[in-house]
């Protein structure tokens, strides 16, 4: 069996800002598993949250042998873009070798499409509203917050898109205090979701706090060893395949995480249709869907994932699966 990586980079269609900064472009690797005359491949995105770089994520892969199977891949690396990017291209290659689509060798039923949130990039509070009234069609939209000025942007929001539901993600920006100020005023908006709204090593003053909008776990939530972590703070735990390191421990983390009582969303980085395939097989049946990489960027993939009123669609076999 043959691993290569490459490095692939696709331009955003605007400049996506959120509190830590802006891009304009996506850079991703993708990782090719080749063996029997078929060739597997997945998509990672390394994140400077989590100490990756395209360099050190391209190390990780290159150091794996050629014996390398998905079941011994959890013992060589950890949870991380690195095992995502392989794991994925492992399923796929196993996928075209037995003539079947990823979900039917997982046990799974065949997948429907689902609603996806919308990202709406940070800006001033008069740019959000346009944003939102360009895309109050969409049933779900997403607010990047964690900025002094976030009443103001997410009043601007609900002026732009009266009727479509409204989830926010403070990317760690808030304070309790803070939290505890604007939790009145996300009831009275109608917002449905708080997604990480302190710093993961600061959560525990969640416990004990009033949470009347489900609170979303997402840089506290990584693999199945962060459940314990999360109890009596958090109400949903996000599933991303870049941290879980891949769709295998995603799916045991989804399973895990209903099991305990919490219900699931599953997200992504900023990427192409290739790593929102593997996620969509996760993303089925969940309470919050948000794979909107694809409707961010410019350019895609060859083949890439349908959107259309009904949502997201399942992979062509051609894209991966």
């Amino acid at each position: 069996m043959r691993v290569e990586v490459t490095s692939d980079v696709f331009k955003l269609a605007q400049v996506f800002t959120i509190s830590r900064g802006s891009r304009t472009e996506a850079k991703v690797l993708t990782c090719r598993v080749s063996a029997g005359g078929h060739t597997g491949w997945g998509e990672c995105v390394p994140y400077a949250r989590y100490d990756e770089t395209l360099e050190s994520v391209t190390a990780q892969i290159e150091g794996l042998d050629g014996d390398t199977t998905r079941d011994g891949l959890y013992d060589l690396l950890p949870a991380g873009a690195a095992r995502n990017a392989v794991d994925c291209a492992l399923w796929d290659l196993e996928a075209k070798q037995a003539g079947k689509r990823v979900w039917e060798l997982a046990g799974l039923p065949a997948p429907l499409p689902q609603i996806t949130a919308y990202t709406l990039s940070l800006a001033e509070p008069a740019d959000m509203q346009a944003q939102a009234a360009k895309n109050a069609f969409r049933p779900l939209l997403k607010i990047k917050l964690g900025t002094p000025d976030d009443m103001a942007r997410l009043e601007a929001v609900r002026a732009g898109a009266p009727d479509s539901t409204i989830i926010v993600d403070a990317n760690e920006g808030w304070s309790a205090e803070v939290y505890a100020d604007l939790a009145p005023h996300l009831v009275r908006l109608g917002v449905a979701l708080v997604e990480q709204p302190l710093p993961a090593g600061e959560d525990d003053a969640l416990i004990g706090m009033a949470r009347p909008v489900p609170v979303c776990a997402d840089e506290s939530a990584h693999d199945c060893a962060s459940l314990p972590h999360l109890k009596g703070k958090y109400d949903v735990v996000n599933i991303k395949i870049d941290k879980t390191g891949g769709l295998t421990e995603a799916l045991r983390l989804r399973t895990a995480a209903l099991a305990e009582g919490y219900d699931v969303m599953v997200g992504c980085m900023v990427g192409s249709s290739l790593a929102m395939a593997p996620a969509f097989v996760v993303a089925q049946g969940v309470a919050f869907v948000d794979l909107d990489g694809p409707l961010l960027l410019g350019e895609d993939r060859p083949t890439p994932m349908r959107f259309d009123a009904a949502g997201i669609h399942p992979p062509a076999v051609e894209l991966w699966g």
